[in-house]
């Protein structure tokens, strides 16, 4: 499962990984926009609808790939750059959906080099920038590879890639924007088999000093609990 897919990195590495043969379930925002993922659709993918900045609908994304039956790996790839459901989109909703979703085995969470630029300790009543969402999602990674042993988690930074939300002057390459996140769903590689590691370009590189600190993550993970009302089992 690919959370929005319907443009972007997402629909590209939808398109990817169907092509090397995986059954895959594309996310969309609304009816409107899984339209765009139409020719996925026709060639045999799934399609759940809902949009990430409404709690009611991210619950209701779970229960639908849950009667879709227990996905082999998600990727946390939705988000947004500007506006007031930054927190909500970027951080709450994927740890919501890791929350309340069958356990995969592999999960990934599309991050940013711009994490590096966010604050700790966790933002709870300030404007949190994307940034600031961005380090709360890797933090959220390492915290899941450490507490759930059984599933492989890691974060990707995509690089300044020209997607919609890139801009079509942004300087790194499209395919390698992807990829990673492809290789960690589905290769049997032994790199990509491991847990824990913040990725670019297939390369492990280091987060910033809090994605690793076990007290932030641990602030993080009662702050999202006590946001979305579910606690990580």
């Amino acid at each position: 499962m690919i959370t929005g897919s319907a443009d972007g990195l997402g629909r590209h590495t939808a398109k990817t990984l169907m092509e090397e043969g995986h059954h895959v379930v594309v996310h969309a925002r609304s009816a409107e926009r899984l339209v765009s993922v139409q020719d996925l659709l026709d060639r045999g993918a799934d399609g759940v609808v809902g949009d990430l900045a409404d709690t009611d609908q991210v619950r209701g994304i779970a229960a639908h790939v849950n009667r879709l039956g227990q996905m082999d790996a998600v990727i946390h790839n939705a988000g947004v750059l500007h506006g007031p459901d930054i927190f909500q989109v970027n951080v709450a909703a994927p740890y919501l959906l890791t929350a309340v979703m069958q356990r995969p085995r592999r999960l990934i969470y599309v991050s940013s080099g711009m994490h590096r630029g966010g604050h700790a300790p966790i933002q709870k009543h300030a404007q949190v920038t994307y940034s600031d969402s961005k380090l709360y999602l890797t933090a959220l990674a390492a915290a899941v590879a450490r507490l759930w042993p059984d599933v492989l988690s890691n974060a990707v930074d995509p690089g300044w890639v020209p997607t919609r939300m890139g801009g079509a002057g942004a300087p790194d390459d499209l395919r390698l924007g992807h990829r990673t996140q492809e290789w960690l769903a589905a290769s049997d590689d032994p790199e990509a088999l491991t847990s824990g590691g913040y990725w670019y370009h297939q390369h492990r590189e280091k987060p910033h000093p809090a994605v690793r600190d076990e007290r932030f993550q641990d602030e993080l993970l009662d702050h999202l609990a006590g946001v979305t009302g579910e606690r990580l089992g």
